[in-house]
């Protein structure tokens, strides 16, 4: 495959935890070896499309959807949660890319150790829990020119989580290190991109759990400069 010399990231953003997607994005600028365009996934920016489900624990849970639409379904682009710490150099993901897949994902296979995550938000189990919150996406699959704002507001969330559009063998795989879930998983000083996917050591009730030494050490470094 002919190689791209730039990553499309489209990060989750949500204003409740706004410094998280910061620490992220600049956990991805300081490792990363080829230029990132960054696209935050903001609800006010969204111009055609209105949210209308009335679940969900953040504000993109349900945008993140309209990767392949953003991207004129054209091209790649990953689609990261705003809750996380990358650890390597994001190219490393871009280079997995396959053709032959609609989207790559950690296939996440876990019960849940809490009932509630940050917020107070209720964390249920459910098939293919947290697939969703690490897409490489092949933008330009044919499979995936249905995802339009329309589509995706008439559809439940059993729906979309579970990729239901595609054919299992679509659905590539990734190593659990590029999603991997802090406090749900064992502490891992070789996970590639760290997923506080209970809450962001910027809560406090988050801000001593396992592996957030990672994201305070991050969050050091993008407020660097400051007092």
């Amino acid at each position: 495959m002919k190689s791209l010399n730039k990553i499309n990231l489209v990060v989750g953003f949500d204003q409740r935890e706004a410094v998280a997607y910061h620490v992220f994005c600049q956990t991805i600028i300081d490792r990363a070896t080829l230029s990132v365009q960054f696209l935050p996934l903001a609800e006010n920016t969204l111009n055609k499309y209105k949210e209308v489900h009335k679940d969900g624990s953040n504000k993109f849970i349900y945008s993140r959807f309209l990767t392949p639409y953003l991207m004129n379904y054209s091209g790649w682009a990953i689609f990261a949660d705003g809750d996380m710490v990358c650890q390597a150099d994001i190219a490393e993901l871009w280079s997995l890319r396959d053709e032959t897949k609609a989207v790559q994902v950690v296939k996440h296979d876990y019960k849940t150790k809490a009932a509630k995550k940050y917020l107070g938000n209720k964390n249920e189990d459910y098939p293919r829990k947290n697939w969703s919150s690490l897409i490489l996406w092949n933008c330009g699959h044919p499979k995936n020119a249905i995802l339009t704002p329309e589509f995706i507001q008439g559809q439940p969330g059993s729906y979309l989580h579970r990729f239901s559009w595609l054919e299992d063998e679509l659905i590539g795989g990734l190593v659990a290190e590029w999603n991997w879930l802090a406090i749900e998983y064992p502490e891992n000083p070789n996970a590639k991109l760290i997923h506080y996917t209970l809450g962001t050591p910027c809560f406090k009730d988050y801000a001593n759990e396992p592996m957030s030494d990672a994201w305070k050490k991050s969050y050091a470094r993008m407020s660097e400069g400051f007092d």
